[in-house]
Protein backbone atom coordinates (compact mmCIF):
# COMPACT_ATOMS: atom_id res chain seq x y z
CA UNK A 1 0.00 0.00 0.00
CA UNK A 2 3.25 2.84 0.74
CA UNK A 3 5.49 3.47 3.14
CA UNK A 4 3.61 3.22 6.86
CA UNK A 5 2.21 7.13 8.03
CA UNK A 6 3.98 7.39 10.94
CA UNK A 7 4.92 11.03 12.45
CA UNK A 8 8.53 10.14 10.91
CA UNK A 9 7.45 9.85 7.73
CA UNK A 10 4.76 12.50 7.60
CA UNK A 11 8.03 15.29 8.81
CA UNK A 12 10.07 13.71 5.67
CA UNK A 13 7.67 13.82 3.35
CA UNK A 14 6.94 17.32 4.34
CA UNK A 15 10.34 18.61 4.14
CA UNK A 16 10.41 16.79 0.85
CA UNK A 17 7.56 18.90 -0.63
CA UNK A 18 9.32 22.30 0.64
CA UNK A 19 12.47 20.81 -1.23
CA UNK A 20 10.15 20.84 -4.29
CA UNK A 21 9.23 24.57 -4.33
CA UNK A 22 13.25 25.38 -3.49
CA UNK A 23 11.80 26.02 0.06
CA UNK A 24 14.10 24.77 3.23
CA UNK A 25 12.79 23.97 6.81
CA UNK A 26 12.94 27.91 7.76
CA UNK A 27 10.87 28.76 4.87
CA UNK A 28 14.31 30.31 3.04
CA UNK A 29 15.21 30.05 -0.37
CA UNK A 30 16.60 26.23 -0.82
CA UNK A 31 20.21 26.17 -0.50
CA UNK A 32 21.93 26.61 -3.95
CA UNK A 33 18.91 27.73 -5.41
CA UNK A 34 18.66 32.21 -6.62
CA UNK A 35 16.07 34.01 -5.61
CA UNK A 36 15.18 36.69 -7.86
CA UNK A 37 12.93 39.36 -6.64
CA UNK A 38 11.40 41.24 -9.82
CA UNK A 39 10.27 44.67 -7.93
CA UNK A 40 7.93 47.35 -10.32
CA UNK A 41 9.58 50.84 -10.19
CA UNK A 42 8.21 53.83 -7.67
CA UNK A 43 4.97 56.15 -8.89
CA UNK A 44 6.02 58.46 -11.42
CA UNK A 45 2.40 59.71 -12.19
CA UNK A 46 1.97 62.16 -10.18
CA UNK A 47 2.21 65.95 -12.29
CA UNK A 48 3.62 63.49 -14.88
CA UNK A 49 5.43 65.83 -17.96
CA UNK A 50 7.70 63.36 -20.67
CA UNK A 51 7.35 59.83 -21.89
CA UNK A 52 10.20 58.86 -19.42
CA UNK A 53 9.53 60.35 -15.97
CA UNK A 54 11.41 60.58 -12.78
CA UNK A 55 9.91 59.08 -9.53
CA UNK A 56 7.12 61.09 -8.16
CA UNK A 57 7.67 62.58 -4.64
CA UNK A 58 5.66 59.78 -3.44
CA UNK A 59 7.94 57.15 -5.61
CA UNK A 60 10.50 58.47 -3.87
CA UNK A 61 9.16 57.96 -0.43
CA UNK A 62 7.96 53.97 -1.80
CA UNK A 63 11.53 53.67 -3.16
CA UNK A 64 12.98 54.50 -0.04
CA UNK A 65 10.40 52.31 2.25
CA UNK A 66 12.07 49.55 -0.43
CA UNK A 67 15.62 50.30 -0.10
CA UNK A 68 15.17 49.47 3.74
CA UNK A 69 13.42 46.54 3.28
CA UNK A 70 16.47 45.01 1.39
CA UNK A 71 19.24 46.77 3.15
CA UNK A 72 18.36 44.07 6.18
CA UNK A 73 19.31 41.31 3.20
CA UNK A 74 22.05 40.26 1.33
CA UNK A 75 21.40 41.04 -2.12
CA UNK A 76 24.78 40.16 -5.03
CA UNK A 77 23.42 42.60 -7.44
CA UNK A 78 20.90 45.28 -8.73
CA UNK A 79 19.30 45.18 -12.46
CA UNK A 80 17.26 47.54 -13.51
CA UNK A 81 15.26 48.27 -16.66
CA UNK A 82 16.83 51.28 -18.56
CA UNK A 83 13.83 53.81 -17.92
CA UNK A 84 14.16 56.54 -15.18
CA UNK A 85 11.83 55.70 -12.86
CA UNK A 86 13.12 52.01 -12.81
CA UNK A 87 16.85 53.47 -12.27
CA UNK A 88 15.63 55.63 -9.67
CA UNK A 89 13.55 53.06 -7.65
CA UNK A 90 16.52 50.60 -7.92
CA UNK A 91 19.50 53.64 -7.18
CA UNK A 92 17.64 53.79 -4.11
CA UNK A 93 18.31 50.07 -3.00
CA UNK A 94 22.17 50.23 -4.26
CA UNK A 95 24.84 52.89 -6.17
CA UNK A 96 25.58 49.83 -8.47
CA UNK A 97 23.05 49.28 -10.36
CA UNK A 98 23.15 47.15 -13.97
CA UNK A 99 21.03 48.10 -16.88
CA UNK A 100 19.50 45.91 -18.83
CA UNK A 101 17.56 47.18 -21.93
CA UNK A 102 15.60 43.85 -21.83
CA UNK A 103 13.79 45.02 -18.62
CA UNK A 104 11.94 47.79 -20.36
CA UNK A 105 7.84 47.47 -20.27
CA UNK A 106 5.35 46.27 -22.73
CA UNK A 107 5.13 48.55 -25.72
CA UNK A 108 2.02 49.69 -24.92
CA UNK A 109 -0.44 52.00 -27.19
CA UNK A 110 -3.15 54.41 -25.33
CA UNK A 111 -6.53 54.67 -27.24
CA UNK A 112 -9.47 56.43 -25.42
CA UNK A 113 -7.98 56.36 -22.51
CA UNK A 114 -7.25 53.07 -22.22
CA UNK A 115 -4.05 51.54 -22.52
CA UNK A 116 -3.54 48.99 -24.56
CA UNK A 117 0.00 45.85 -24.94
CA UNK A 118 0.81 46.71 -28.65
CA UNK A 119 4.12 44.21 -28.01
CA UNK A 120 3.19 40.52 -28.70
CA UNK A 121 3.54 38.14 -25.00
CA UNK A 122 5.59 35.71 -26.90
CA UNK A 123 8.20 38.40 -27.10
CA UNK A 124 7.90 39.92 -23.82
CA UNK A 125 8.42 36.61 -22.77
CA UNK A 126 11.23 35.61 -24.60
CA UNK A 127 13.12 39.14 -23.92
CA UNK A 128 12.33 38.43 -19.58
CA UNK A 129 12.97 34.65 -19.93
CA UNK A 130 16.05 35.40 -21.15
CA UNK A 131 16.61 38.81 -18.87
CA UNK A 132 16.27 36.35 -15.88
CA UNK A 133 17.94 33.62 -17.02
CA UNK A 134 21.09 35.64 -17.48
CA UNK A 135 21.09 37.11 -14.13
CA UNK A 136 20.46 33.34 -12.67
CA UNK A 137 23.40 32.25 -14.58
CA UNK A 138 25.58 35.70 -13.12
CA UNK A 139 24.56 35.03 -9.92
CA UNK A 140 23.84 30.87 -9.08
CA UNK A 141 22.53 30.82 -5.32
CA UNK A 142 22.11 34.44 -4.61
CA UNK A 143 19.96 37.00 -4.15
CA UNK A 144 19.09 39.67 -6.90
CA UNK A 145 16.55 42.64 -7.20
CA UNK A 146 15.31 42.95 -10.85
CA UNK A 147 13.42 46.95 -11.19
CA UNK A 148 11.25 46.49 -13.88
CA UNK A 149 7.72 47.24 -15.06
CA UNK A 150 4.24 45.48 -14.17
CA UNK A 151 3.66 44.22 -17.42
CA UNK A 152 6.63 43.11 -18.41
CA UNK A 153 6.81 41.48 -14.43
CA UNK A 154 3.37 39.71 -14.72
CA UNK A 155 3.99 38.02 -18.21
CA UNK A 156 6.95 36.22 -16.60
CA UNK A 157 5.27 35.20 -13.49
CA UNK A 158 2.69 33.96 -15.82
CA UNK A 159 5.14 31.77 -17.52
CA UNK A 160 5.95 30.83 -13.95
CA UNK A 161 3.01 29.90 -13.01
CA UNK A 162 1.85 28.58 -16.07
CA UNK A 163 -1.01 30.92 -16.94
CA UNK A 164 -1.98 32.04 -19.99
CA UNK A 165 -0.42 36.08 -20.36
CA UNK A 166 -3.35 38.42 -19.28
CA UNK A 167 -4.92 35.92 -16.94
CA UNK A 168 -3.01 36.63 -13.73
CA UNK A 169 -5.77 39.00 -12.10
CA UNK A 170 -3.18 40.83 -10.16
CA UNK A 171 -1.56 44.50 -10.42
CA UNK A 172 2.19 44.57 -9.25
CA UNK A 173 1.62 47.83 -7.19
CA UNK A 174 4.55 50.41 -7.24
CA UNK A 175 7.76 48.80 -5.53
CA UNK A 176 5.99 45.54 -5.21
CA UNK A 177 8.06 42.81 -4.47
CA UNK A 178 7.13 39.29 -6.55
CA UNK A 179 9.99 36.37 -5.28
CA UNK A 180 10.84 33.59 -7.93
CA UNK A 181 12.83 30.98 -7.10
CA UNK A 182 15.49 29.22 -9.63
CA UNK A 183 17.03 26.19 -9.67
CA UNK A 184 18.17 24.79 -12.87
CA UNK A 185 15.20 24.71 -14.80
CA UNK A 186 12.89 24.78 -11.96
CA UNK A 187 10.96 27.88 -10.98
CA UNK A 188 9.07 28.27 -8.63
CA UNK A 189 7.07 31.41 -7.24
CA UNK A 190 7.47 32.72 -3.70
CA UNK A 191 5.38 35.69 -3.52
CA UNK A 192 3.38 37.89 -5.75
CA UNK A 193 3.25 41.40 -5.76
CA UNK A 194 4.30 41.79 -1.87
CA UNK A 195 4.08 45.49 -0.31
CA UNK A 196 4.92 44.74 3.29
CA UNK A 197 7.20 47.63 3.05
CA UNK A 198 4.30 50.36 2.39
CA UNK A 199 2.13 49.35 4.96
CA UNK A 200 1.58 51.80 7.86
Amino acid sequence: MGTERTPEALGTAMRSIEAAFLVDARGATLEGAAEIWLVRHGDCYDDIRDEDPPLSPRGREQAGRLAERVRRLQVEAVYASPMRRARETAAAISADVRIDDRLVEVHTELENGHVHPAELPEDVLARMRGAVTDVVEAHPGGRVVIVGHALSIMSYLCDVLRLEFGTLRILPYYTSVSVVRVLGDRRMAGSLADVAHLEE
